[in-house]
């Protein structure tokens, strides 16, 4: 699934190709009402002005007045094309006129259909993010605030609460075994039972792992994402405990995986406490 690094790999090769893009024409497959989830207007002569990452959606800024806000779901991506391509999946394309004149093709590709559209004006936008968490890549991701959170709902355990959106934006399975590992804390450990010296070990580790997984394009794993060009992100390279058999950080002991939450989890017996 596309998470904080993957979307945030797209959103920077989109805005080093389109800046102040015409919309010549807008075609879909039927997606409308499913992976589009509020009517659309009629986007031909609008401007798409800019594109930006909050937690793991992709904000498509148009006429910088509204935008439209793309949840990848399981398996989405957004493509860039010289040419209409015969790509199977490709449910919305987007004809656009770059300022040089040259035409360019913007197209939402996403074999499972998960993925979410939702057009909004600004205003709207602000509102919406009100009920989100915290972008755990911004500078209001505190040490102070993961205290609140995790003093807020004491029993719960690290990895699985790290997965809830409400409170840490951005955060994927693989990312929140990787913060786990690299912070030295057990995933299954109760939120009550993490120290304060443990706080800032947590913020380090998801700067960690958010920076290690951007610098290499994001991560594709079982054949799911991939990036503008339809290549994938060499983030397996980065991974310390994520479907590895030894541990990444000590490079002796064996990886144990459970299920916490119903979701496969990754740690090290020996790095891991």
């Amino acid at each position: 699934m596309p998470e904080l690094p993957e979307v945030e790999t797209i959103k920077n090769q989109l805005n080093e190709k389109i800046e102040d893009a015409k919309i010549l024409e807008v075609t879909y497959s039927d997606v409308i009402g499913s992976i589009i989830k509020k009517d659309f207007p009629l986007l031909a002569g609008k401007t798409i002005t800019g594109f930006e990452r909050y937690s793991k959606v992709l904000l498509i800024h148009i006429n910088d007045t509204h935008l439209i806000q793309s949840g990848l779901g399981m398996s989405g991506s957004w493509r860039l094309w010289k040419k209409i391509e015969p790509v199977a999946h490709t449910h919305m394309t987007i004809k656009c006129e770059l300022a040089n004149k040259k035409i360019i093709y913007l197209a939402y590709v996403d074999p499972r259909r998960f993925g979410k559209m939702h057009f909004f004006s600004n205003a709207e936008w602000q509102e919406k993010k009100k009920s989100m968490g915290v972008d755990v890549s911004s500078s209001e991701f505190t040490v102070e605030y993961l205290e609140y959170c995790l003093k807020k709902y004491p029993e719960r355990q690290l990895k699985p609460y790290l997965l809830d959106q409400k409170f840490f934006g951005g955060i994927g399975n693989y990312i929140a075994c990787e913060i786990c590992a690299r912070a030295g804390i057990k995933p299954q450990r109760r939120c009550k039972n993490i120290r304060k010296y443990e706080y800032p070990r947590i913020i380090e580790a998801t700067k960690s792992v958010l920076e290690g997984q951007i610098k290499r394009n994001g991560l594709t794993f079982s054949g799911g994402y991939a990036d503008t060009t339809g290549a994938k992100g060499d983030g397996l390279s980065d991974l310390v405990v994520f479907h590895q058999q030894t541990c990444g950080l000590c490079g002796q002991d064996t990886i144990k995986k459970i299920v916490l939450a119903q979701r496969g989890t990754y740690y090290c017996t020996s790095c891991q406490n």
